[in-house]
């Protein structure tokens, strides 16, 4: 039977273990967070950037809302 100091060892091992990885994930975590919290997504584009939600339109013709709701089902896009 083990001894009582060798139990206490191994469970010192095994809760060192756990808190160094999670100590490891949790900054890990808040360094992928702060990488991303300065991206901006919201800016303007560069370059040639194109709206993608203007619909070209034949001439004298208007699309109704549920028109294009219709369509968007009909496409899935």
């Amino acid at each position: 039977m083990k001894s009582w100091f060798q139990i206490v060892i191994q469970t010192i091992k095994v809760f060192l273990l756990f808190m160094g990885c999670t100590l490891l994930f949790y900054y890990g975590i808040l360094w992928v967070s702060q990488e991303y919290e300065s991206y901006h997504r919201y800016d303007e584009p560069q370059g040639k950037a194109v709206k993608v939600f203007h619909m070209e339109q034949e001439q004298g013709t208007s699309v109704s809302w549920i028109e294009r709701l219709f369509l968007f089902y009909r496409e899935g896009e």
